[in-house]
């Protein structure tokens, strides 16, 4: 089942004296720890999967009833990038980056485990467990369902999904995790490099392919709008809230006034992304699931995968979730660029991409969960 984003169920103390002074002074930061502490979470947050459930049958109700509204959103991009869903990331993702300071992002040098699990899932483990695992559900398991023809293109697909590793969203699934922000950050730009060298060279092997190219306008422009503006905005916040009213009222105050920002960002981009797909959905709802069982089993072994490894070297939560997380997560911009580039906007190939957009957020609301629920396997947060 799809989950909420907090961790801990609602306590059974009352915030208390925690929030009280030493004069009897109501404390706004103290209140908020002590609320934390004790486990509470907002109704919004605990009935999230209801949310995720109703903004999906929303999306798809408006895009078949109301198809002029997905049309017009569609029209709003730049190299193939939603602008609306765009602002929707900024949204999620801003309170994390105000979270960010240089110094941090410094020292994540003397910890490099965290970057290693990053890459090696990546790069070395995922699109090849993708590939296999599409391989035999697509042509083995559901060989009976889907001609060897559609197999193939749906394959494709899929290993264009498992060679690009999720960007943006993975501010949003770190931040739910209560992420390091420095460290997420410099998995993120790092990916983006590797992505520049080894993206190319994965899918031509795997899928045999010569005339693969990478749009690479909207692989810079994603970087720029999702990891460079709001960094740059984020810091610019830190900044100036630090010197207005100080550094402790930025962390227990300033931050916290965003708390349902990344909560209502996820469900509006549900929306769109389900009311954009609406006719693609009703139209082949038995091949949709089929393709996205092995995307599903995918995104949870690789999640495994670099979070068992992260145990393993004995990092912290707070740089072990976001390592699970950016494998288990999709470039999907990229992956749907390259599909209708190399196979066309109606490809099968594309179909398959634009089924991984569709199981992305319920998915990784799930593993978010899973990970808040095993924090204490790991040690609290890096130093």
């Amino acid at each position: 089942m799809w989950c909420g984003v907090g961790d801990k169920g609602v306590g059974d103390k009352g915030v208390g004296d925690k929030g009280v002074g030493d004069k009897g002074v109501l404390d706004e930061g103290a209140v908020r720890r002590g609320a934390a502490e004790d486990g509470a979470i907002s109704f919004f947050q605990r009935y999230l999967t209801v949310w995720v459930l109703l903004c999906m049958v929303a999306g798809v109700l408006l895009g078949h009833f109301v198809p002029a509204v997905p049309e017009f959103l569609g029209r709003l991009q730049v190299a193939g990038i939603s602008i609306p869903i765009a602002v929707l990331i900024w949204v999620m993702i801003y309170p994390m980056m105000i979270k960010v300071d240089f110094q941090s992002i410094r020292n994540v040098g003397k910890n490099p485990r965290g970057l290693v699990v990053t890459w090696v899932t990546n790069w070395a483990i995922k699109p090849f467990t993708m590939y296999a695992i599409a391989y035999l559900f697509l042509f083995v398991v559901f060989g009976r369902l889907i001609s060897p023809d559609l197999a193939t293109q749906y394959l494709a697909g899929a290993v264009l999904l498992g060679a690009a590793p999720c960007t943006a969203m993975v501010f949003v699934w770190s931040s739910l995790t209560n992420g390091n922000p420095a460290y997420t950050v410099v998995q993120v730009a790092t990916n983006d490099l590797i992505i520049l060298v080894l993206f190319v060279p994965i899918v031509k092997f795997l899928l045999g392919v010569s005339n693969v190219a990478v749009p690479y306008a909207t692989l810079f422009v994603s970087i720029f709008l999702f990891v460079v503006i709001p960094l740059v905005g984020g810091v610019l916040t830190r900044v100036g809230v630090t010197r207005s009213k100080g550094a402790a009222y930025l962390d227990e105050v300033f931050v916290h006034k965003f708390d349902n920002a990344t909560t209502v960002g996820l469900l509006a981009t549900l929306v769109i992304i389900f009311s954009s797909q609406a006719e693609v959905i009703l139209g082949n709802p038995l091949h949709i699931v089929l393709i996205a069982v092995p995307l599903v089993i995918q995104t949870f072994l690789i999640f495994f995968v670099a979070y068992g490894a992260a145990r393993l070297v004995r990092l912290p939560f707070d740089v072990a979730a976001p390592a699970g997380m950016i494998g288990a997560s999709n470039f999907f911009e990229l992956a749907v660029a390259v599909a209708i580039a190399l196979f066309g906007t109606t490809s099968p190939a594309a179909l398959a991409t634009t089924v991984g957009v569709l199981t992305e957020v319920p998915v990784m609301l799930t593993l978010v969960r899973i990970a808040n629920r095993t924090k204490g396997w790991f040690a609290r947060e890096s130093a």
